[in-house]
């Protein structure tokens, strides 16, 4: 395991570590994701947790909690989380987040959303100091609507790229849309972009998450720092 991965597999058993039994669980995707899925299983497996029911954000994740026997429910079920734990792909001073480089923003920030608490685990790397610093902006569009919205989109000033899997076809999200990767450098007023967006119909969501996680837990070489939002408000 290289250093990266350590650091998110500590950050994701330091997330993991709040959960209880009984609890109705929001899983995320990705990589770092993963390590916390792995964390729960094996906590259930012992003994340690009991009666977790937890809704995953993708179906990538879905088949992976199956395979690692964490009991599954769904919103028709549980319409509230107690607590979501997912990764990102960049964190600024203020808890802001870009997410989605996996694909599965639009369902990640409905968990995000429908959650009592939101753990974010990353490694140091993941840090910046203005959102879009290192990271474009994932924004899932409907497929009728992307000639639309990707002219709308370079109207702001963003280079736009169309996504595409890794056998060159165009990408498609668990919901068969597609994803416009934007890249407007770091953002001073990235709830001003959001708001542009939020407002344009072929536009179903995008990956900037502000002002929506409660924690945020790093690792990287001086250790684990946990970082909440009633800190930095």
């Amino acid at each position: 395991m290289n250093k990266i991965d350590l650091y998110k597999k500590q950050a994701a058993e330091k997330a993991v570590a709040f959960l209880e039994s009984g609890m109705i669980v929001g899983l995320g995707s990705g990589r770092t994701a993963g390590f916390a899925l792995k964390r729960i299983a094996e906590l259930l497996k012992n003994g340690t947790l009991k009666n977790i029911r937890a809704i995953p954000s993708s179906k990538v994740t879905q088949k992976k909690a199956r395979r690692l026997d964490i009991p599954l429910t769904d919103f028709s079920g549980h319409s509230q989380i107690d607590i979501t734990i997912d990764g990102a792909d960049e964190v600024d001073p203020q808890l802001n987040l870009i997410k989605g480089g996996g694909g599965a923003l639009l369902r990640e920030k409905i968990l995000v959303q429908s959650s009592k608490r939101v753990i974010i685990i990353v490694d140091e790397t993941k840090l910046s100091r203005s959102l879009g610093t290192k990271w474009p902006v994932p924004v899932e569009v409907l497929p009728f609507a992307w000639p639309v919205e990707f002219r709308y989109l370079k109207s702001l000033g963003a280079a736009v790229t169309l996504r595409k899997d890794k056998k060159g076809e165009i990408y498609l999200t668990d919901q068969k849309n597609y994803i416009l990767d934007i890249r407007l450098g770091a953002m001073k007023h990235p709830d001003e972009i959001a708001t542009r967006l939020n407002q344009r119909a072929g536009i179903l969501e995008h990956g900037l998450f502000l002002e929506m996680v409660s924690d945020i837990i790093v690792a990287g070489k001086k250790g684990i720092t946990h970082l909440r939002r009633y800190d930095v408000l």
